[in-house]
């Protein structure tokens, strides 16, 4: 992670921090193909293996979002900042005077087959914001290539790509934790 700019001070006192993951102008592969031209691939790809596999697939990498990555990512960051320190990262926390955004940049599902595997990695734009006046901006970081593989591995793409987002928020939280308390 890398400080782009601003500081953590405006996080000391806080009890909550409203948390928003953004999705919007993701890439995904070395090919930096978009979320649509690779949902429209992989689609393809599974339909062809059998009827319904692309329609169950896509089902499904839609509500990863909300059901695998985002979860992961704040029960990681909630893990130490809300127990030792008691400040709540949660969503949908509009009275907040603070809002953390996740904006998705890459991600790389990775692979596993068995014997030989990849994990994938995950690059986010991490930006702390006034909830009441989101131009201004207190704390901007980048994350870059986080990677995501659980202990035994996992052959979904889905739950690689969320412990990539798990590691986000624990690096995140280790961060905050060094910087403000």
């Amino acid at each position: 992670m890398k400080v782009v700019k601003g500081d953590f001070d405006f996080i000391k006192n806080q009890k909550e921090i409203n948390v928003e993951f953004v999705y919007d102008n993701m890439k995904l592969f070395k090919k930096n193909l978009t979320n649509d031209e690779y949902v429209k691939e992989r689609y393809a790809d599974l339909e062809a293996k059998g009827k319904g596999k692309g329609k169950a697939w896509k089902k499904s990498w839609v509500a990863s979002r909300e059901l695998i990555y985002a979860p992961k990512f704040l029960e990681l960051m909630n893990r130490d900042l809300y127990k030792k320190q008691g400040i709540s990262f949660e969503e949908n926390l509009s009275g907040a005077k603070y809002t953390l955004i996740v904006e998705t940049v890459w991600v790389y599902p990775g692979w596993n087959a068995a014997v030989m595997r990849q994990p994938a990695k995950v690059t986010t734009l991490i930006k702390f914001v006034e909830t009441a006046n989101r131009d201004n901006v207190l704390l901007e970081i980048t994350s870059k290539n986080a990677p995501g593989n659980r202990f035994g591995g996992t052959f979904s793409n889905e739950d690689r790509l969320g412990e990539g987002y798990a590691k986000t928020g624990k690096t995140l939280s280790k961060l905050i934790m060094k910087k403000v308390f």
